[in-house]
């Protein structure tokens, strides 16, 4: 990893089955990509796993509690702790081998340059 570049195509496989918290996104869409953003403070860019293919993206990861929480008395408890996920189906095919993840200030953004798909019209016949 390159500063805080992620790698995207972790194996989906490899994921273990835990009980996770759910990830809000935004995604928005430009002339050539789809973009997903997630504010995910607390989380290290070595501590995602993002898989990628034609027309979904995962991205899986875990934020860590500070260990003084342990023993301390808690007044209030909102934030998520530990292993989180979001699976989103994209309204476009991309480019999976061609997606870019970046980890800056908190937030992630994840890059997905759309596919061209080119269909063409075909005749009818009688």
């Amino acid at each position: 990893m390159d500063g805080n570049k992620l790698s995207v195509g972790t194996k989906q496989e490899d994921w273990p089955d835990v009980a996770e918290g759910q990830l809000s996104v935004d995604i928005f869409e430009t002339d050539n990509d789809l973009v997903v953003q997630s504010a995910i403070a607390g989380v290290k860019a070595e501590d995602l796993d993002i898989y990628v293919n034609a027309d979904m993206v995962t991205v899986r990861g875990s934020r860590q509690r500070d260990s003084r929480m342990e023993t301390a008395t808690m007044h209030y408890e909102e934030c998520f702790w530990g292993a989180f996920s979001r699976t989103i189906i994209l309204p476009a095919h991309v480019s999976a081998t061609s997606a870019d993840a970046e980890l800056k200030d908190g937030v992630l953004t994840i890059t997905l340059p759309k596919a061209n798909k080119g269909g063409i019209s075909i005749p009818v016949k009688d």
